[in-house]
């Protein structure tokens, strides 16, 4: 019977123990900086940055990384310009650059255009979006340097594409699109 009473007290003992905890506030933390997290002033002028600027600011007349100024305007006599442009890519990696373009094609174009480029991308036959000619329609009559210029500034209800794409990749697909026109006429 006296066992029964310490284990009486020792459980009395235990349960007044955890009663009194704040359970909003751990007792002890493992790792205090997942719980309050530590705070910094990122481009606090006093230290780095010279007075007067801002850190997101790039310098006037800068181009950024992966990216080439396009010299032609997104208007109709830009586009015209452009049909005249040839690929910049290295033609010795033809296959390499047209694996690629499918690649990004299958990606960001074919829901539209269609894997194929007859202009019957899911999209089309949901009719989400209607009026996507084929790439064989010889009412387009396009060349890469116009598909360049339509993926950089985008055309009609098709947006661009720049921000989404390096140089690149964009030529890459311009030369993939000929490539379906190609095989489209043959």
């Amino acid at each position: 019977m006296k066992s029964f009473g310490k284990i009486g007290m020792v459980l009395v003992g235990i349960l007044v123990f955890f009663s009194c905890q704040d359970e909003k506030i751990p007792n002890y933390q493992y790792m205090p900086n997942m719980y309050e997290p530590v705070s910094y002033e990122t481009y606090d002028e006093a230290y780095f940055l010279p007075k007067g600027t801002e850190a997101l600011t790039p310098p006037e007349n800068t181009i950024p990384r992966g990216w080439l100024p396009y010299g032609y305007e997104n208007t109709l006599e830009g586009k015209e310009l452009a049909r005249v442009q040839i690929s910049p890519l290295d033609s010795l990696q033809k296959e390499e650059n047209l694996v690629i373009g499918k690649e990004l094609y299958d990606i960001y174009c074919a829901i539209c255009h269609g894997a194929n480029g007859k202009g019957q991308g899911n999209l089309v036959k949901r009719e989400k979006i209607l009026g996507v000619p084929s790439y064989a329609d010889a009412a387009r009559n396009i060349t890469v340097g116009t598909t360049f210029h339509t993926v950089q500034h985008g055309l009609n209800s098709m947006g661009s594409y720049a921000s989404q794409m390096s140089t690149t990749e964009m030529w890459q697909v311009s030369e993939y699109v000929m490539k379906l026109k190609e095989d489209l006429t043959k």
